[in-house]
């Protein structure tokens, strides 16, 4: 597409689909697999629209929904099509305003207990609707390990023990309900709302812990720069 041209907003074609959803995609750094699981749709319905084949009428409103359409039928009426400059002033944009983080695999119950120790703050979120069974697991899991680090200083090493036990219990939940857990660690600088002058940003470790359909892991993940972040 010409930066020049012309582009009244009408409906897309099957092939002006395919370029729209695949540069999408691209400018957020998302592989065919997590944008299917964002939607809600399968990887093969993502191949055949980004290969200009026809897309119904839900399909359409799947992918405005995860791409962050404030109106869900975006797709689906007249649309106004980017330009090249258009698309890489939003991805520039979006560049902006996030970090890419690498996904590293989290699979036992020690190994996220150590994290809790050292970081001061989590973002744990699953990365996809998770049925009801493993929402309650993933939840439950959440609250066991804030806990945990919220006192972890009063634990004796012989004590860990338990707590090893219980996260590796939920893991093993998790595992068994079809997710998979990936981490990653962050340094921040969290601004003082403090009035008084001269106060500088502290330094902290967050943690995030992110919840991904078993099999489908990604090897890294975008997350906005300015987050709120669970204590």
């Amino acid at each position: 597409m010409s930066t020049t041209e012309n582009t009244q907003p009408r409906l897309l074609t099957p092939d002006e689909l395919a370029i729209c959803v695949r540069m999408f995609r691209e400018a957020r750094h998302w592989s065919q697999e997590q944008l299917a699981e964002i939607s809600c749709l399968n990887v093969r319905t993502i191949q055949r629209v980004e290969q200009g084949r026809a897309a119904s009428f839900d399909t359409r409103r799947a992918l405005a929904g995860a791409f962050g359409f404030e109106h869900i039928d975006a797709l689906n009426k007249p649309f106004h099509i980017p330009t090249e400059e258009e698309i890489k002033t939003a991805a520039e944009k979006f560049d902006r305003e996030h970090v890419t983080l690498t996904a590293v695999p989290l699979t036992t119950g020690r190994q996220l207990a150590k994290l809790a120790e050292t970081s001061s703050m989590d973002l744990s979120e699953p990365a996809f609707e998770l049925p009801r069974d493993a929402a309650e697991t993933f939840a439950a899991l959440v609250d066991y390990f804030r806990g945990y680090r919220d006192c972890a200083d009063l634990y004796s090493e012989a004590q860990k023990f338990e707590v090893y036990d219980e996260l590796q219990s939920h893991i093993d939940t998790l595992k068994a309900q079809g997710v998979s857990l990936r981490y990653a660690e962050r340094k921040l600088q969290m601004e003082s709302r403090s009035d008084q002058p001269g106060s500088k940003p502290v330094p902290v470790t967050a943690l995030y812990v992110v919840a991904f359909p078993l099999g489908k892991e990604p090897e890294q993940f975008a997350t906005p720069k300015a987050v709120g972040i669970g204590f």
